[in-house]
């Protein structure tokens, strides 16, 4: 029995160093161009550079995606950018383009390539094909049931990895392939630039009435027709490990760092707790479910993995997510007199009660006692966000927790 690698996405330098130390065995990244996030913060060279020497000075490997789908005026600009990724050295790429995979393999042969999701990889011939033009790893699309991922992994070879999403925001669209961007926007999907449609509210027009939009109720808020429940496999990691999953992927390159937080230390603990043994796994499964729910989430499915979902798999009567919790910032260091500096995210105040996330799956309720500014001044709240505070905590925190509150809603 494999142990699968925890596979977690981070938008940032800030959120990969969280990733990092909160339980990844591998983090994806993206750069500013040909990826599938365009308005996530993604990486400069700089930083990607730096992200990746911290990432390996801990033992996690890093992705790298250039998985966008490329129209001809897009190749020379993605063969500069494989020339670039050939010097920065990361351990893998995600490309889900033919040409694009072609191009890797001949200007930085020595890098993996894993076929992106975008790719629809749902058959096991598929996998040998992309196997035999040199592939490390294939991304199951997302629909896919546990059993034909079971019928893959025993049809391919054993150096062929299988990776699999098993957390975090489902696409309406075949394998993210999605046109509804596009034709409302102008802003492709496949290029990186989705509008995310599919969580607008829609009517219908009866084609003789042009401009009378009548309303699709599902109750008095109207509905979501379109708006898909978070994937969440948390109390299936068995199932998973059982089907032969190499890594499990999270979703999430535009999401905060207490996010990744939350769920890269969660499916942690529940990687491990299940390998040390099922029953460690069973008994603290009401503790994973808590903490997963502590993270921004649109209400939870499991997708396809058990077959084609039910109705309840979408959401009718809203599009919004549900957060628990206040991102306030990630300690950077500890000053002389013990007061932990933040690049404060939302705002709170001196008398605040918050908690300490820590990476070992410990939350520590505290009382904020103090502030001050950059400029040494003492202060009652910060209400800017990305201003650099000083905070001074009933209890000591330490370089890398998480500090946030409970939100009020």
């Amino acid at each position: 029995m494999k142990k699968p690698e925890l596979l977690i996405p981070a938008s940032s330098l800030e959120v990969l160093k969280t990733a990092v130390i909160f339980g990844a065995d591998a983090v994806y990244i993206g750069g500013d161009a040909f990826g599938l996030r365009a308005k996530a913060k993604n990486f400069s060279p700089e930083e990607m550079k730096e992200g990746i020497a911290f990432a390996h000075e801990h033992g996690v490997k890093v992705h790298v995606t250039v998985n966008i789908l490329a129209h001809n005026y897009d190749l020379d600009g993605v063969e500069k950018y494989l020339h670039e990724l050939k010097e920065l050295k990361p351990d893998a790429l995600i490309i889900a383009d033919p040409g694009i995979f072609m191009k890797a393999r001949r200007i930085c042969p020595e890098i993996e390539i894993h076929v992106s999701t975008q790719a629809n990889n749902t058959n096991y011939e598929t996998y040998n094909f992309w196997h035999q033009l040199g592939a490390k790893r294939v991304v199951a699309a997302r629909e896919l049931s546990l059993n034909e991922i079971k019928e893959i992994t025993s049809r391919i070879p054993e150096d062929l990895e299988m990776e699999c999403f098993i957390h975090g925001a489902m696409c309406i669209s075949y394998s993210g392939r999605c046109l509804l961007s596009n034709y409302f926007t102008g802003r492709d999907a496949n290029k990186g630039a989705c509008t995310h449609p599919c969580r607008w509210k829609y009517s219908i027009v009866e084609e003789k009435r042009p401009g009378e939009y009548l309303p699709v109720y599902e109750n008095d808020r109207g509905t979501y027709i379109f708006n898909s429940k978070d994937l969440c496999m948390i109390d299936h990691i068995p199932e998973l490990v059982d089907a032969g999953v190499d890594s499990c992927k999270i979703e999430g390159r535009m999401k905060t760092a207490l996010y990744v937080a939350t769920v890269a230390r969660t499916y942690r603990k529940a990687i491990d707790d299940y390998f040390e043994s099922e029953e460690k796994y069973r008994q603290n499964m009401p503790w994973y479910l808590e903490q997963i729910s502590k993270c921004t989430y649109r209400q939870f499915t499991t997708g396809f993995y058990f077959g084609k979902p039910s109705e309840d798999a979408q959401i009718y009567d809203n599009n919004t997510y549900v957060n628990e919790y206040i991102y306030l910032g990630i300690v950077g260091e500890i000053d002389n007199i013990g007061y932990a500096k933040i690049e404060q995210r939302n705002k709170f105040c001196v008398g605040d009660n918050i908690e300490i996330m820590k990476p070992d799956g410990t939350d520590v309720k505290v009382t904020v006692k103090a502030m001050y500014n950059e400029e040494g001044e003492s202060v009652e709240s910060c209400p800017h966000s990305k201003q650099v505070i000083y905070v001074e905590l009933s209890e000591p925190a330490e370089v890398y927790d998480i500090l946030r509150m409970e939100s009020e809603t």
